[in-house]
């Protein structure tokens, strides 16, 4: 299944589907009684910025279907410079956020997969290390986290709360 998946660039056109899929999450982490992304945060228009940005990916199943979506960011992150904790590295970084899969389509390893292409659209852009964050609660992206090899490096904090920050240095 992972083998008919494919990354892209998004686009404008892109943006309602996206958008129903971060939906889709928002639902899910509210459902497993989690406060992440239960702010308005995110919302359309920040799925726009990333397409104007040159930040947001869509996730394609047979070249078509969108199915998931994720920011990869090359700009410093202003919340990870009050890093409660050490950074890996003090160079360079790509920044995941918003990593989302769509709820009506199920397939093993998304997350993992996703993260990894993150990891090579990094690489490609001569970038050496990627720093994310989560809620404590997320189960799933940390163990995402922890199956690729991400060393937890601390606390940040977004809109109030404190999420785990780890950082991944790519060979």
């Amino acid at each position: 299944m992972l083998s008919q998946l494919s990354l892209r660039k998004a686009e404008n056109a892109d943006a309602d589907r996206i958008w129903e899929i971060l939906q889709q999450a928002i639902n899910k982490r509210k459902e497993e009684g989690s406060d992440q992304w239960q702010d308005g945060y995110p919302n359309l228009e920040v799925v726009k910025e990333d397409i104007a940005n040159n930040y947001g990916y869509v996730i394609l199943e047979n070249e078509q279907q969108i199915i998931g979506y994720v920011a990869i960011i090359d700009a410093v992150e202003p919340a990870y410079l009050e890093l409660e904790g050490k950074w890996l590295t003090d160079g360079k970084y790509a920044v995941v956020h918003r990593l989302a899969v769509a709820q009506d389509v199920v397939i093993k390893g998304l997350g993992t997969w996703t993260m990894q292409e993150a990891e090579k659209v990094a690489l490609s852009k001569d970038i050496k290390s990627i720093k994310v964050d989560t809620n404590f609660d997320n189960i799933g992206m940390l163990r995402v986290f922890e199956k690729l090899g991400y060393s937890y490096c601390g606390e940040v904090f977004f809109r109030g709360g404190a999420r785990k920050a780890f950082e991944k240095v790519l060979e």
